[in-house]
Parts: structure tokens; C-alpha cells; sequence
């Protein structure tokens, strides 16, 4: 199997089980889920597929020395995503943690065919079923790892910071397990591009309404039985496609609004309709110099207050409303 990915470059995947995990029903289902929740004909960002993201994390690591198992892992560490991703947790959990599908990712997984795959080729099913036993895929806020790396990439290809991609990647490596990056200047780039994301985008108010009116429209749908809980375990279209079909005026009204790519959305703290909390994502690099390990923060003043103020503003919630 030949892969060619915009960052990473070309691989040949040349072992059998990678190869059927990635041809298997729930890694091909994740095409059809939007790595940012809301689909683009809903949304102001042009997406790309949770299927990207989990095969360029895999790609990631196994760029970096990673083992079968690992790189198992991390292909298959969203297939617990629903359709909407996190915006199904405005529905069903928290929108400040947004952790749905991790809630729900061992049933997800150990319910599916991957077992049987895993298993046929002696790799564990229990530790590849938790990506958390693999430290180059998953670590937790605010360290690097290939999670949190391969998305931000992706982003920053799109429109956030396509300049330094080339440089972020080329500057990984790892240091007693864990990805670091070679230079301090590299880690500051990376964090601070990072950090507009969040600002910008995945906390900022046009994700935060949408992922809201989306969120609007599967709660009043799954109230009058238009959809299921079940029905959000397939994938976007076809839960949007009973959406689009429904004749609901409230969920109507919801998919009109997310349709207008260009809504005003303004804060207003005096009068706002609505007030919500994003949650904060945000990362601490470590880097190497002269065989050292540092973390940004502790040697980066200017990065630091940068940080603290985001933090801050993240805290304070947003109050919006639509013009």
C-alpha cells in the first residue's frame, strides 16, 4: 500500500495488518467524519477528514522509529469519533473538555471487527486499543505528541502558518520517548502558530457558534425522534442527510443559519444570546539543545505571558451574538 501524504511524503506500508486496518470499516469510516466537527458546506474553515488526521498520525510516528503496535495505535485512536466529532458533545458531555469519544472509545473499539484483525496478526488488542499506552501518540496537555502534532500541521497548511510545516517536521525528533523538537526556535513557532489556532479558530466565535446551532439542531432532532443516539455512530452525511430531509422548522431554521458563510458574529458582552466556554488547547514544547532537554515556558518569558494572557481570555468565556 503506497501512501502519499501532503506533509509527511511517500510511504510504503508493506505490513499486512496496517494495510487491513486501514482498508477495515471504522478507519474508512472516519473519511466521512470532518476533523473540525461542523462539515464545510456548514463552516467558514476548509476541513479535512478525521481519516487524514489518524493516518498522518500513524505516518508520524512511524517516521520516527515508532513499533507496529504503536503505529497501530495511533491509526486507529479516533475510530470512537461520532459523526460531528466534538460537536456531539455540546449534545452528550462537556463542550469545555470535549471527551465524548474518549468515554466511549473502548466499547467503539473492542464492538468493531478490529480485534479480529489484530488479533490474526498476534498484535495485542488490548494495548492497541488504548492509545494511551503509546507515548508518541498520546501524552497529556500541554506536551507534544502525534495527536496534537498532526493536526496542527494540517491546519497550519491550510491557512494558519504554511511557511514553517517544512520546519516543524523536519525538526522532530524524540528524547527518552518523547517528541521534542531540535530547536527552541522551532518549538516557539510551532506553540505560537498553536496558540492563534485556538484563539482564531478552534476557540474563536465563528467555531463557537456553529458548533452551538449545530448542536441546537441534534438536540431538537433527537427530542422528536428525527435521529438516534445510534444514528451518530455512522457519519456525517448520513445523519445530515435526515437532518436536511426533516421538516422540523427548528432544525430548519439551525441548518439556514449555519449555511450563511457569512455570518456576523460579534462579541457583545452587554446584550449577548449567547454565552459558552471553548475548550483550551494549547501546547508547552520541549526542545534539545546541547543534548539538554527544555521545556518553553521555562525559558521563554515573552512565550510564557503570551500564554498566561490566552489562557486568561479563554477563561472568560465568550459572549456573542448574531447580527
Amino acid at each position: 500500500m503506497i501512501i502519499k501524504d501532503p506533509i509527511y511524503g511517500t510511504f510504503d506500508v508493506n505490513e499486512p495488518v496496517l494495510a487491513e486496518l486501514i482498508s477495515s470499516g471504522p478507519v474508512q469510516r472516519l473519511k466521512r467524519i470532518a476533523q473540525y466537527g461542523v462539515p464545510n458546506r456548514y463552516y467558514v474553515f476548509k476541513n479535512f477528514s478525521r481519516y487524514e488526521h489518524s493516518v498522518g498520525v500513524m505516518l508520524l510516528v512511524r517516521r520516527l522509529g515508532a513499533s507496529i503496535e504503536e503505529q497501530a495505535a495511533g491509526l486507529l485512536h479516533d475510530v470512537s469519533h461520532t459523526a460531528f466529532s466534538h460537536v456531539v458533545d455540546w449534545l452528550l458531555g462537556s463542550g469545555e473538555k470535549e471527551d465524548h469519544q474518549d468515554k466511549i472509545h473502548s466499547e467503539i473499539f473492542m464492538n468493531s471487527e478490529l480485534p479480529v484483525i489484530l488479533e490474526k496478526h498476534d498484535l495485542g488488542v488490548r494495548k492497541v486499543s488504548d492509545y494511551k499506552n503509546f507515548p508518541l501518540v498520546e501524552q497529556p496537555t500541554p506536551r507534544l505528541c502525534a495527536d496534537r502534532i498532526d493536526y496542527a500541521l494540517r491546519e497550519f497548511r491550510l491557512w494558519a502558518a504554511p511557511s514553517i510545516v517544512g520546519e516543524c517536521f523536519s525538526s522532530l525528533t524524540t528524547k527518552d520517548g518523547r517528541m521534542v523538537f531540535s530547536s527552541k526556535i522551532t518549538a516557539k513557532k510551532f506553540a505560537e502558530a498553536f496558540l492563534n489556532c485556538q484563539m482564531v479558530h478552534w476557540g474563536g466565535p465563528q467555531a463557537t457558534i456553529r458548533y452551538t446551532l449545530l448542536a441546537a439542531a441534534l438536540r431538537i432532532a433527537t427530542e422528536n425522534k428525527i435521529i438516534s443516539e445510534n444514528d451518530l455512530l455512522n457519519d456525517d452525511e448520513f445523519v445530515l442527510e435526515k437532518l436536511e430531509n426533516c421538516a422540523n422548522a427548528g432544525v430548519k431554521r439551525y441548518l439556514r443559519m449555519l449555511a450563511d458563510k457569512n455570518l456576523l458574529v460579534v462579541e457583545d458582552p452587554h446584550n449577548p444570546q449567547y454565552i459558552m466556554k471553548k475548550k483550551f488547547r494549547y501546547v508547552d514544547p520541549e526542545y534539545t539543545e546541547n543534548g539538554e532537554v527544555f521545556t518553553l515556558t521555562d525559558t521563554d518569558n515573552g512565550f510564557k505571558a503570551l500564554l498566561e494572557e490566552n489562557r486568561r481570555i479563554n477563561s472568560q468565556g465568550l459572549k456573542l451574538s448574531i447580527k
